[in-house]
């Protein structure tokens, strides 16, 4: 028998499930997500299903949504585009960078970008970011599109690979205007050390206010990381999230 937490939860999420299930039954072709923004339905794909129900929290939808200082927006591992899309709803934003390498997951992001009439606020780049420019091997699984790995294809089960093109830091120098302070959101699956390296060595690095990035101590070492980090800079480290699977805001200052 299901215990008392788990009916209360059911019973208080079943608005939403309502909802879920008769888009499935309607066939809707773009659905609103409990963060506002407009996604071409994909239910067969965990990362969607989380988007749709506000799965994934609000310390970075909220770090974005609620800033009131001019920032630019790098979304390395943007997937389907949910926080690039948060951040050109946000006036301040001057411009949103969004780095998917997926091309299944990449036309799904350039739709979700053109349903929200954000165009000309988000570039999307086919591309993910690593330690060179050109073309490298990722493993996935079709059911679960954020789980795509440059470095980890013993831990995707039943994953299958693609050749993908990468870009390096100067590639993302060469796109960012001249001024503006800089916000990143790293989700990787475990090519977070690679990406930070590459953000450290970039001529905008006095320029990064702030870097959220994921962290799986089954895959980096997240003292090495931050170590790294204090070294361009960051002096401020806030966690979300427990275990050994969670996320790091690293600030230089106040975001």
């Amino acid at each position: 028998m299901p215990s008392l937490p788990k009916l209360l939860g059911k019973f208080v999420d079943l608005p939403f499930r309502i909802k879920r299930k008769f888009h499935r039954i309607m066939g809707t072709q773009r659905v609103r997500t409990r963060y506002g923004v407009i996604m071409r339905a994909n239910w067969s794909d965990a990362t969607f299903r989380m988007c749709y129900a506000g799965s994934y929290g609000t310390a970075l939808a909220d770090l974005i949504s609620l800033r009131r200082r001019d920032f630019l927006f790098l979304d390395i591992g943007a997937n389907q585009g949910l926080y690039s899309l948060l951040a050109a709803r946000n006036p301040f934003c001057r411009h949103a960078y969004a780095f998917e390498p997926v091309p299944g997951t990449f036309s799904l992001l350039r739709d979700n970008i053109a349903a929200n009439l954000v165009s000309a606020r988000i570039t999307a780049i086919d591309a993910a970011v690593s330690a060179k420019t050109g073309e490298a091997k990722i493993t996935m699984r079709p059911e679960h599109s954020g789980s795509a790995s440059l470095d980890n294809a013993t831990f995707i089960h039943g994953g299958t690979e693609e050749t993908i093109r990468t870009i390096d830091i100067s590639g993302i120098d060469s796109l960012l205007p001249s001024e503006g302070e800089i916000l990143v959101k790293i989700d990787v699956e475990g090519h977070e050390m690679v990406v930070i390296d590459q953000l450290l060595s970039s001529r905008h690095l006095q320029r990064i206010a702030a870097i959220f990035y994921e962290v799986d101590e089954d895959w980096n070492d997240p003292a090495i990381l931050e170590t790294r980090l204090r070294a361009g800079g960051f002096s401020k480290f806030v966690r979300y999230g427990t275990g050994k699977h969670y996320d790091i805001l690293a600030l230089r200052g106040e975001p």
